[in-house]
């Protein structure tokens, strides 16, 4: 079992966690009570919601990250498999997060979701 790659995933989700945390506190909250939107874009609802889901984006790939690094620090490295698992895990994760950010208009979670299921299957 690898220690360091054990914490370097426990870092990761801690990562993710300040990076949403914080990030939606204090960047994305500022940022949609500064910026008069409606001058900006035609539809700044959507606009809140894209830029909202491609900030929390990012942590669910550091998500899927650590889930990568927990599985290198076995005994013994990881299967394949077992990373395709993981892939598909945070795609699916990243397919939920557009879907339900954005009220399935940005379509990205199509594609995430195909990648899902197609890393999933991968390895029967």
């Amino acid at each position: 079992m690898s220690v360091g790659l054990l914490a370097a995933a426990g870092i990761a989700v801690l990562l993710g966690a300040v990076h949403s945390f914080f990030g939606e506190r204090y960047i994305l909250a500022r940022l949609f009570d500064r910026v008069d939107l409606a001058k900006v874009f035609s539809r700044p609802v959507f606009f809140r919601r894209t830029l909202r889901f491609g900030w929390h984006l990012a942590t669910a790939a550091w998500l899927g990250f650590a889930g990568l690094l927990a599985l290198l620090a076995a005994p013994g490295g990881a299967a394949p498999r077992d990373v395709a698992r993981v892939l598909s895990a945070a795609f699916a994760a990243s397919g939920l997060l557009a879907l339900a950010v954005t009220r399935g208009r940005h379509l990205s979670w199509i594609g995430f979701f195909a990648a899902a299921i197609l890393a999933w299957f991968a390895f029967p």
